[in-house]
Protein backbone atom coordinates (compact mmCIF):
# COMPACT_ATOMS: atom_id res chain seq x y z
CA UNK A 1 0.00 0.00 0.00
CA UNK A 2 2.75 2.47 -0.91
CA UNK A 3 1.59 6.04 -1.29
CA UNK A 4 5.31 7.27 -2.01
CA UNK A 5 4.84 10.10 -4.76
CA UNK A 6 1.32 10.67 -3.75
CA UNK A 7 0.00 13.90 -2.09
CA UNK A 8 -2.53 14.13 0.66
CA UNK A 9 -4.53 16.44 2.53
CA UNK A 10 -5.59 15.23 5.88
CA UNK A 11 -8.13 17.86 7.60
CA UNK A 12 -8.37 18.02 11.49
CA UNK A 13 -4.56 16.42 11.18
CA UNK A 14 -3.58 18.99 14.15
CA UNK A 15 -4.33 16.28 17.05
CA UNK A 16 -6.43 12.68 17.84
CA UNK A 17 -7.67 10.56 14.87
CA UNK A 18 -6.18 13.19 11.94
CA UNK A 19 -2.70 13.69 13.62
CA UNK A 20 -2.03 9.54 13.25
CA UNK A 21 -3.53 9.46 9.61
CA UNK A 22 -0.78 11.76 8.95
CA UNK A 23 1.59 9.85 10.66
CA UNK A 24 0.01 6.64 9.15
CA UNK A 25 0.41 8.66 5.40
CA UNK A 26 4.16 9.46 5.67
CA UNK A 27 5.46 6.37 6.89
CA UNK A 28 3.38 5.38 3.72
CA UNK A 29 5.70 7.43 1.63
CA UNK A 30 3.07 10.30 0.89
CA UNK A 31 3.35 13.86 0.83
CA UNK A 32 1.34 15.22 3.57
CA UNK A 33 -0.90 18.31 4.32
CA UNK A 34 -1.82 18.95 7.91
CA UNK A 35 -4.67 21.15 7.69
CA UNK A 36 -6.31 21.86 11.29
CA UNK A 37 -8.03 25.18 12.26
CA UNK A 38 -5.52 25.46 15.02
CA UNK A 39 -2.34 26.43 12.70
CA UNK A 40 0.19 25.95 15.83
CA UNK A 41 -0.38 22.51 16.18
CA UNK A 42 -0.66 21.72 12.43
CA UNK A 43 2.71 23.13 12.18
CA UNK A 44 3.66 20.93 15.12
CA UNK A 45 2.73 17.68 13.67
CA UNK A 46 4.20 18.76 10.06
CA UNK A 47 7.23 19.51 12.25
CA UNK A 48 7.33 15.58 13.79
CA UNK A 49 6.65 14.28 10.23
CA UNK A 50 9.72 16.37 8.60
CA UNK A 51 11.99 15.40 11.47
CA UNK A 52 11.49 11.98 10.70
CA UNK A 53 12.23 12.51 7.64
CA UNK A 54 8.60 12.56 5.68
CA UNK A 55 7.70 15.64 3.33
CA UNK A 56 5.06 17.32 4.99
CA UNK A 57 3.41 21.34 5.62
CA UNK A 58 1.05 22.65 7.95
CA UNK A 59 -1.56 24.78 7.13
CA UNK A 60 -4.29 26.81 8.41
CA UNK A 61 -8.10 26.07 7.42
CA UNK A 62 -11.59 26.57 8.75
CA UNK A 63 -13.09 23.80 6.78
CA UNK A 64 -17.10 25.32 7.54
CA UNK A 65 -15.37 28.41 4.78
CA UNK A 66 -15.62 27.57 1.43
CA UNK A 67 -12.92 29.99 0.46
CA UNK A 68 -10.60 28.73 3.31
CA UNK A 69 -10.89 25.51 1.99
CA UNK A 70 -10.54 26.77 -1.53
CA UNK A 71 -7.03 28.42 0.09
CA UNK A 72 -6.19 25.35 1.66
CA UNK A 73 -5.68 22.71 -1.56
CA UNK A 74 -4.16 26.17 -3.33
CA UNK A 75 -1.88 26.16 -0.92
CA UNK A 76 -1.17 22.23 -1.55
CA UNK A 77 -0.70 22.62 -5.20
CA UNK A 78 1.91 25.58 -5.00
CA UNK A 79 3.62 23.59 -2.61
CA UNK A 80 3.90 20.34 -4.35
CA UNK A 81 2.08 20.68 -7.56
CA UNK A 82 -1.29 19.21 -7.00
CA UNK A 83 -3.41 16.64 -4.48
CA UNK A 84 -4.00 12.99 -5.37
CA UNK A 85 -5.88 12.31 -1.79
CA UNK A 86 -8.26 14.21 0.39
CA UNK A 87 -9.00 12.92 4.10
CA UNK A 88 -11.91 14.90 5.46
CA UNK A 89 -11.49 14.15 9.58
CA UNK A 90 -12.08 17.27 10.64
CA UNK A 91 -15.42 17.41 12.73
CA UNK A 92 -16.68 18.61 16.61
CA UNK A 93 -17.34 16.06 18.53
CA UNK A 94 -15.20 16.38 21.45
CA UNK A 95 -16.97 19.60 22.87
CA UNK A 96 -20.48 18.24 21.81
CA UNK A 97 -22.98 19.02 25.01
CA UNK A 98 -24.86 15.94 24.85
CA UNK A 99 -28.92 15.60 25.68
CA UNK A 100 -32.47 14.99 24.17
CA UNK A 101 -33.19 16.20 20.88
CA UNK A 102 -35.51 18.85 21.79
CA UNK A 103 -33.44 20.57 24.12
CA UNK A 104 -30.66 20.91 20.87
CA UNK A 105 -30.41 25.06 20.34
CA UNK A 106 -30.34 25.88 16.74
CA UNK A 107 -27.14 27.49 17.15
CA UNK A 108 -25.93 23.80 18.44
CA UNK A 109 -27.56 22.06 15.30
CA UNK A 110 -26.00 24.93 12.65
CA UNK A 111 -22.54 24.04 14.31
CA UNK A 112 -22.19 20.69 13.79
CA UNK A 113 -23.36 20.47 10.35
CA UNK A 114 -21.80 24.18 9.32
CA UNK A 115 -18.43 21.59 9.91
CA UNK A 116 -18.90 18.22 9.66
CA UNK A 117 -21.45 18.12 6.66
CA UNK A 118 -20.27 21.76 5.38
CA UNK A 119 -17.24 21.11 5.99
CA UNK A 120 -16.48 17.59 4.38
CA UNK A 121 -18.56 19.09 1.07
CA UNK A 122 -17.05 22.57 0.52
CA UNK A 123 -13.23 20.42 0.84
CA UNK A 124 -14.06 17.82 -1.68
CA UNK A 125 -15.44 20.68 -3.71
CA UNK A 126 -11.98 22.49 -3.38
CA UNK A 127 -9.93 19.22 -4.43
CA UNK A 128 -11.93 17.97 -7.25
CA UNK A 129 -10.37 20.19 -9.69
CA UNK A 130 -6.38 19.32 -8.70
CA UNK A 131 -7.76 15.57 -9.09
CA UNK A 132 -9.00 15.78 -12.11
CA UNK A 133 -5.85 17.56 -13.25
CA UNK A 134 -4.20 14.76 -12.08
CA UNK A 135 -6.31 12.28 -14.10
CA UNK A 136 -7.65 10.28 -10.60
CA UNK A 137 -7.59 10.68 -6.89
CA UNK A 138 -9.07 9.28 -3.76
CA UNK A 139 -11.56 10.84 -1.36
CA UNK A 140 -12.02 8.82 2.56
CA UNK A 141 -14.72 10.80 4.21
CA UNK A 142 -14.90 10.27 8.07
CA UNK A 143 -18.16 9.04 9.37
CA UNK A 144 -19.44 7.58 12.40
CA UNK A 145 -20.53 4.17 13.50
CA UNK A 146 -23.21 5.93 15.54
CA UNK A 147 -25.00 6.17 12.29
CA UNK A 148 -25.66 2.72 12.47
CA UNK A 149 -26.95 2.58 15.86
CA UNK A 150 -28.70 5.70 16.74
CA UNK A 151 -27.14 6.45 19.67
CA UNK A 152 -29.44 8.45 21.82
CA UNK A 153 -28.14 12.56 22.86
CA UNK A 154 -26.59 12.96 20.04
CA UNK A 155 -28.68 13.87 16.78
CA UNK A 156 -27.03 16.54 15.61
CA UNK A 157 -24.20 14.32 15.54
CA UNK A 158 -25.46 11.87 14.48
CA UNK A 159 -27.13 13.26 11.25
CA UNK A 160 -24.37 15.41 10.22
CA UNK A 161 -22.19 12.31 10.25
CA UNK A 162 -25.25 10.31 8.46
CA UNK A 163 -25.51 13.49 5.69
CA UNK A 164 -21.48 12.26 5.15
CA UNK A 165 -23.14 8.98 4.16
CA UNK A 166 -25.17 10.19 1.42
CA UNK A 167 -22.51 12.18 0.07
CA UNK A 168 -20.26 9.92 -0.25
CA UNK A 169 -22.11 7.96 -2.71
CA UNK A 170 -23.54 10.79 -4.51
CA UNK A 171 -20.10 11.88 -4.81
CA UNK A 172 -18.57 8.55 -5.99
CA UNK A 173 -21.30 8.72 -9.02
CA UNK A 174 -20.33 11.73 -10.02
CA UNK A 175 -16.81 11.64 -9.62
CA UNK A 176 -16.00 8.01 -10.78
CA UNK A 177 -15.90 9.36 -14.63
CA UNK A 178 -13.06 11.06 -13.50
CA UNK A 179 -11.28 8.06 -12.26
CA UNK A 180 -11.75 10.15 -8.89
CA UNK A 181 -12.60 7.81 -6.24
CA UNK A 182 -14.80 8.44 -2.82
CA UNK A 183 -15.38 6.19 0.29
CA UNK A 184 -16.46 6.55 3.93
CA UNK A 185 -15.18 5.01 6.92
CA UNK A 186 -17.56 4.48 10.25
CA UNK A 187 -15.22 4.38 13.37
CA UNK A 188 -16.61 3.35 16.48
CA UNK A 189 -15.26 4.80 19.86
CA UNK A 190 -11.54 5.45 19.85
CA UNK A 191 -9.19 6.57 22.68
CA UNK A 192 -7.43 9.13 21.72
CA UNK A 193 -5.46 11.84 23.80
CA UNK A 194 -7.98 14.81 23.72
CA UNK A 195 -10.11 14.84 26.64
CA UNK A 196 -14.03 13.93 26.41
CA UNK A 197 -16.85 14.18 29.28
CA UNK A 198 -19.10 12.54 27.06
CA UNK A 199 -17.47 8.56 27.76
CA UNK A 200 -16.42 7.97 31.44
CA UNK A 201 -14.18 5.00 32.04
CA UNK A 202 -17.26 3.45 32.81
CA UNK A 203 -18.63 3.65 29.56
CA UNK A 204 -15.53 3.11 28.18
CA UNK A 205 -15.42 -0.47 29.66
CA UNK A 206 -19.24 -1.06 28.14
CA UNK A 207 -17.99 -0.19 24.23
CA UNK A 208 -15.87 -2.95 24.87
CA UNK A 209 -18.09 -5.67 26.39
CA UNK A 210 -20.14 -4.85 23.38
CA UNK A 211 -16.93 -5.40 20.88
CA UNK A 212 -16.21 -8.60 19.44
CA UNK A 213 -12.85 -7.47 19.86
CA UNK A 214 -12.01 -6.98 23.58
CA UNK A 215 -9.87 -4.17 23.25
CA UNK A 216 -10.32 -0.20 23.30
CA UNK A 217 -9.89 1.13 19.56
CA UNK A 218 -6.88 3.87 19.41
CA UNK A 219 -6.54 5.76 16.30
CA UNK A 220 -3.40 3.61 14.86
CA UNK A 221 -6.81 1.30 14.33
CA UNK A 222 -8.38 3.88 11.81
CA UNK A 223 -5.41 5.26 10.24
CA UNK A 224 -4.36 1.95 8.59
CA UNK A 225 -8.03 1.67 6.85
CA UNK A 226 -7.64 5.23 5.37
CA UNK A 227 -4.31 4.27 4.28
CA UNK A 228 -5.69 1.18 2.45
CA UNK A 229 -8.79 3.05 0.78
CA UNK A 230 -6.47 5.79 -0.37
CA UNK A 231 -4.06 3.40 -2.19
CA UNK A 232 -4.04 1.30 -5.01
CA UNK A 233 -4.75 -1.61 -3.45
CA UNK A 234 -8.20 -0.08 -3.43
CA UNK A 235 -8.54 1.03 -6.50
CA UNK A 236 -11.73 -0.67 -7.51
CA UNK A 237 -13.45 -0.06 -4.18
CA UNK A 238 -15.86 3.44 -4.23
CA UNK A 239 -18.76 4.64 -2.76
CA UNK A 240 -18.29 2.28 0.37
CA UNK A 241 -18.47 2.27 3.73
CA UNK A 242 -15.95 0.54 6.13
CA UNK A 243 -17.00 0.04 9.77
CA UNK A 244 -13.71 0.12 12.33
CA UNK A 245 -15.74 -0.70 15.64
CA UNK A 246 -14.64 -3.80 16.73
CA UNK A 247 -17.26 -5.90 15.64
CA UNK A 248 -20.14 -3.70 17.41
CA UNK A 249 -21.92 -3.79 14.40
CA UNK A 250 -22.12 -6.29 11.49
CA UNK A 251 -23.25 -5.30 7.91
Amino acid sequence: MTLVDKVVIITGAGQGIGAQFARAFAAAGATVVIADLNSSKAEQVAQELRDGGATALGVQVDVSDRTNATAMVDQAVTAFGGVDILVNNASIFSTIRMGPFEEITPEEWRTLMTVNLDGTFFCSQAVAPAMRARQGGAIVNVSSGTVLMGRPNYAHYVSSKAGVLGMTRALANELGADNIRVNAIMPGSVETEIPRGTVTPEQAAGIVSRQALKRRLVPDDIAGVAVFLASDAARMITGQSLVVDGGVVFQ
